[in-house]
Order: C-alpha cells, then sequence, then structure tokens
C-alpha cells in the first residue's frame, strides 16, 4: 500500500478530539523567579512560590507583589497592575515597579528537567552537584526537602574549624511549609566561614559571603536548597 495513504488513514483514525486536546495543552512554565512577598487577594500566587516566565499576575490597585529572579538577580516591587513574567525581569503594565539588583548565586541556577515538568513550583539545584553554595547574608532560608517519618533533625556543623553545631527539631509544621527560616532564630553563621547541613539522608553544604551581614536580606539572597 502506498504509505501516504496509510498515513492518511492514521490520521483519520485518530479522534479529532484528542487532536484538539493535545494542541491545546500549554507548555509546562520554566520557573524564573521567586514570589518573596505578596498582599494581594487576585495574583493566584503565595510566599516561596516559584513563577515562570509567560505567566500572568493581576493584581488590584494596592496590591504589592516582590519578586526576585533567579537569574538576573533582579529584585522587583511591584504595586497593582498586570504582571507578565519574564526569564530575567517582569514587564508591568498599568502598574508601578521598583527594580534593584541583589546579591544572589544568579546564573548557576538551573531548573531540574524532571520537576520542571511536575509544577510551576519546582525546586531549582545547581549545575554541578558538587558546587558549593554562597548565601549573601548571615541568616539563610533553608528549603527543606520532602521528609520520611522521623526526619525531623536539622544538624548543621562548620566544616572549616570544629566547634560550631547546631540540632534543630523541625516540627510538623514547618516540615509541611517546606522551609525553616534561620532569621526567626538566634542562630547566626560567620562570613566566610563554611558549613554543612544534613536532615535525613540529605546534605548540601554552603559558604556565607565574606562581606554578609546580620541583616535581614532578600529570600533569594539567602535561599539554600538541598538537591
Amino acid at each position: 500500500m502506498d504509505p501516504r495513504a496509510v498515513f492518511a488513514a492514521i490520521l483519520v483514525s485518530i479522534p479529532a478530539v484528542a487532536i484538539e486536546a493535545s494542541a491545546r495543552a500549554p507548555a509546562p512554565l520554566v520557573p524564573t523567579a521567586l514570589v518573596e512577598d505578596v498582599k494581594s487577594t487576585t495574583a493566584g500566587v503565595e510566599f516561596m512560590d516559584y513563577v515562570g516566565s509567560g505567566q500572568v499576575i493581576k493584581l488590584g490597585a494596592e496590591d504589592v507583589l516582590i519578586l526576585s529572579y533567579l537569574k538576573s538577580c533582579e529584585h522587583e516591587t511591584i504595586t497593582g497592575g498586570t504582571v507578565t513574567v519574564g526569564s530575567e525581569r517582569s514587564d508591568v503594565q498599568d502598574g508601578k515597579v521598583v527594580r534593584a539588583k541583589v546579591a544572589c548565586e544568579g546564573g548557576k541556577m538551573r531548573l531540574a528537567a524532571q520537576q520542571a515538568s511536575e509544577s510551576a513550583a519546582s525546586a531549582f539545584r545547581l549545575q554541578n552537584a558538587n558546587l558549593q553554595h554562597t548565601l549573601y547574608a548571615r541568616t539563610p532560608l533553608i528549603q527543606l526537602p520532602k521528609l520520611a517519618k522521623g526526619e525531623r533533625d536539622l544538624l548543621i556543623a562548620r566544616t572549616d574549624r570544629k566547634g560550631e553545631r547546631h540540632r534543630i527539631k523541625i516540627d510538623d509544621t514547618v516540615a509541611a511549609a517546606g522551609f525553616y527560616d534561620l532569621a526567626e532564630t538566634n542562630v547566626s553563621f560567620a562570613p566566610g566561614a563554611t558549613y554543612d547541613v544534613t536532615i535525613g539522608d540529605h546534605k548540601v553544604s554552603f559558604r556565607i559571603d565574606p562581606k554578609a551581614t546580620s541583616d535581614r536580606t532578600p529570600v533569594v539572597s539567602r535561599l539554600l536548597r538541598f538537591q
């Protein structure tokens, strides 16, 4: 049989509904920015959500949205309007935006391909798993991995000098929220020092930038993610 005739027969056999559904299915958003704060009932995003290029967020006239871009380290405070998330900065229509560059790991971050297909709030990882994270504040915000039962002890140990260790009990509320903010505690790490963090079978290393202060800097400057 003529191959063209076979191909035509296959096309005819595919339900039109399936073809239309496939054509309508949007490509998954690739997260490019982090929601550091939001005061809105219409935005549809929450604190610590990831948002992706092309995503549209609608704000009321007095609503406020704060985004930090993971690649460009652009920190935006947006008041009102319609926000279209970009790859390095937002496009804001009928609203006001104030931008500032902040210290962050920037281009070292990339989205894990498997995680990208799951949701717009997927976790990021470094391009090189052995590369040490650099944080630009002395009080990290730690994004926790999914924890199995019994994995509730967060252990932090300094590696460039012996003696400094911290054991933090993670309760169910914190585990459900998915992050632990050391800015809410009395724990502060030394500028220039290096540390290992473990919880259960998960481990990650980080270094505090020598110029880091104890001020509450933007989340993207002090965010630590497990692989």
